[in-house]
């Protein structure tokens, strides 16, 4: 644990149980003095002293959690950054101390800014009515799927409910690695009378689909293309809306999403959620993973599953009794979309505009199907190590077109030794690392070769002697 100054905390605690410094010094069998300077921030809040207050007031350790302090200063970073001039500029050090030691002020001013966005919702909602541009009314509504996943994204990936549930009904089913698809449509069969049949056909506009339920036959048809792996999800999904749907539709319910589009598709979520852990269950997964060092490719192969499958998996293991190294995984093309994006750390990227060009996801496309390591460290000092590889599937034969997306499975420094991936990285040289940021619009690195856009709420000094960020190609 790293020096943690959280005074403000402490001081919030103590008087939210109308304890004096002496009462509370006495309790914690700590001289006054000493608690005095802890809430001064003159000494950090250590381990000893945290298991005290857990044992004499039964106050719950992760109070003091470091957990959610980087996602409030990124977020309050491009909140902040959106409403000051550059004059009223707010440091990076006075985010970290608000977001370190008034977390309850921090929650406040994004609830705010979340309730400012909500009322730009319903200003355009009234002026899709009265037929005005929306666009003069500020920023757009949020897409369903980005509802779904900022859902996601505030349960730090971890649906606990769907995870132990599936988990017991895997045993229970006594699902196993490698033979999950035989006993998943053993359990189709002869639970709800649904036949599994493997055949090709298309959906919507001529495309390939995995997997289509026809409830009136009872006839799960999946396409023939299918790895067993993949077979097993697409079935584990099937039962997801068989066994536990009060279950999705009371989480999703929750979500208090805006539109139906949006509780369809977090449903779906659920229901792939609630799949992964069934094939891949918790207690066996995170015992294998430790095992391998998280060496994706072997655990996959474990379970007989694909990298994507196996990285998605590996970013939700954060159960409290039993916490995996905490990731953040990412999906990309190669024009830099996002269509996946979970986190179970407070690794962040910005919502407005791309991602950074030096990230190594984006270096993944030029060397397909090689598993790729970089030490990144992030403008705030932060680093990570990250794993990217192209994953690429289709059905068709030769000449068809195929989807070619890169994954990145990324984890704070300080779990990089427990990976295979770093052997042979030099993980205490900061000046090897290779610096990313959050994205053009909000990345602080004035001096970046890569630079595409100039930072947002940043003036452009603007030199006609130079070419940067001008409107029309130069030579």
């Amino acid at each position: 644990m790293k020096k943690a100054f959280m005074g403000v905390r402490l001081k919030r605690l103590r008087e939210e149980r109308g304890l004096t410094q002496i009462a509370l010094a006495r309790a914690l069998e700590l001289s006054p003095s000493y608690l005095n300077q802890l809430e001064r921030n003159q000494r950090p809040l250590t381990v000893p002293v945290l298991l005290k207050l857990n044992a004499v007031l039964g106050v719950d350790v992760q109070r003091f959690s470091e957990v959610d302090e980087a996602r409030y200063i990124t977020d309050l970073r491009e909140l902040l950054d959106e409403q000051t001039e550059d004059e009223e500029a707010i440091s990076l050090a006075e985010i970290r101390e608000l977001a370190a030691n008034m977390p309850a002020v921090a929650r406040t001013l994004l609830r705010l800014a979340k309730s400012r966005r909500d009322n730009q919702e319903r200003e355009e909602a009234w002026a899709t009515r009265l037929g005005i541009d929306r666009s003069e009314l500020g920023a757009p509504k949020l897409m369903p799927f980005e509802e779904v996943r900022d859902f996601f994204y505030a349960r730090h990936n971890h649906i606990a409910e769907l995870d132990e549930l599936a988990e017991e009904l895997a045993r229970q089913w006594n699902v196993r690695p490698i033979e999950a698809a035989e006993r998943l449509e053993k359990r189709l069969e002869d639970t709800h009378g649904i036949r599994v049949a493997r055949a090709a056909w298309q959906g919507e506009g001529g495309a390939r689909a995995r997997r289509r339920f026809e409830p009136a036959e009872k006839i799960l048809t999946l396409s023939p293309q299918l790895t067993n792996g993949q077979a097993a999800f697409q079935m584990a999904t099937q039962l997801a809306f068989l066994e536990a749907r009060p279950q999705i539709d009371a989480i999703a319910a929750q979500a208090r999403l805006s539109s139906d589009e949006a509780r369809r598709l977090a449903r779906i979520g659920l229901a792939n959620y609630f799949a992964g852990a069934l094939i891949l269950p918790y207690g066996q997964f995170l015992e294998q993973a430790e095992l391998l060092r998280y060496d994706i490719e072997l655990l996959g192969r474990a379970f007989g599953v694909e990298f994507e499958t196996t990285c998605h998996r590996l970013s939700t293991l954060q159960r409290p009794a039993a916490r995996g190294v905490p990731f953040f995984f990412v999906r990309v093309d190669r024009a830099g979309n996002i269509s996946k994006r979970q986190s179970a750390t407070d690794f962040h990227f910005s919502r407005i505009g791309g991602t950074c060009p030096l990230w190594n996801v984006y270096e993944a496309f030029a060397q397909p199907g090689r598993v790729l390591t970089q030490l990144a460290a992030m403008p705030d000092e932060r680093a990570y190590l990250w794993i990217a590889r192209t994953v690429s599937r289709g059905y068709g034969g030769f000449g068809a077109a195929r989807k070619t997306f890169s994954i990145g499975l990324g984890c704070d420094l300080r779990h990089a030794e427990r990976l295979v991936y770093s052997k042979g990285l030099d993980l205490k040289d900061r000046e090897g690392f290779t610096p990313i940021g959050a994205g053009c619009k909000v990345c602080p690195r004035s001096n970046c070769p890569q630079r595409a856009f100039p930072t947002i709420g940043k003036p452009l000094a603007i030199d006609e002697n130079q070419a940067r960020f001008a409107p029309y190609p130069v030579g």
